[in-house]
């Protein structure tokens, strides 16, 4: 299936555009589930579209496809990767084991800039929760989780622990049937700010980790452990 086939009658027409612009229409797109997995994403029928070049195209699709988005495969061209639940799982899991054991080192020598940083996050994140706006919100999300983590002095760790994220929040979407509290899941990262100022490693860590395996209805089952 083509990109536009479904979706370019509804669009406004598009002004020139770089790679940020193209990239971050796509990953809308693909975040949202209005372009499904197996979607076909060619370079001449985009750069048409954003009125650009095939080589600013080609920078976005590999943009998305650092993020998991999609995949790329030779002769076989760029496609929207698939969402699934047992992938979501072990992200899951991986991205527990990097904060959680991240989280500790943080605690050691935490910046005098972590607090009012995630402080910020945290309003920025309501802010995008009360306009309903909740791709913001999982953008501010990732920013607040990586902030933190960008203190454990761990960089070649931050790219996995991103597109963990993404993967996380583009199948919590997916699986979304009804509405969502967008309030109470902003408000949920109160809790480790909190726990981050106490200062305690093992609250903290508990508090993080409670965080990532209740986000999900699956978390439960995948985190046997963890206290309701």
């Amino acid at each position: 299936m083509a990109y536009f086939s479904a979706t370019s009658s509804s669009r406004a027409p598009a002004r020139p555009a770089k790679s940020a612009t193209a990239f971050n229409a796509l990953k809308r797109d693909i975040m949202l589930g209005n372009l499904p997995a197996g979607t076909a994403l060619t370079e001449l029928e985009l750069a048409a579209y954003f009125s650009c070049s095939q080589g600013t195209v080609r920078e976005a699709l590999l943009q998305l496809q650092e993020e998991g988005l999609v995949r790329r495969q030779g002769h076989r061209g760029t496609q929207v990767s698939e969402c699934t639940e047992a992938e979501a799982i072990e992200m899951f899991r991986v991205r527990q084991q990097i904060e959680c054991n991240g989280i500790v080192r943080v605690l050691q020598a935490p910046s005098r800039t972590l607090m009012p940083d995630l402080k910020v996050l945290l309003a920025e994140m309501l802010d995008a929760a009360a306009a309903g706006d909740e791709l913001g919100l999982a953008s501010c999300d990732r920013d607040f989780h990586r902030r933190i983590f960008q203190d454990a002095q761990l960089p070649a760790l931050d790219p996995i622990l991103h597109r963990c994220l993404v993967h996380n929040h583009r199948f919590k979407i997916s699986r979304s049937t009804t509405p969502r509290d967008l309030v109470a899941t902003a408000q949920r990262h109160g809790f480790i700010i909190e726990a981050i100022e106490s200062g305690d490693v093992a609250g903290t860590s508990a508090a993080l980790r409670h965080h990532i395996a209740t986000i999900v209805d699956l978390g439960p089952d995948v985190f046997s452990d963890t206290t309701q």
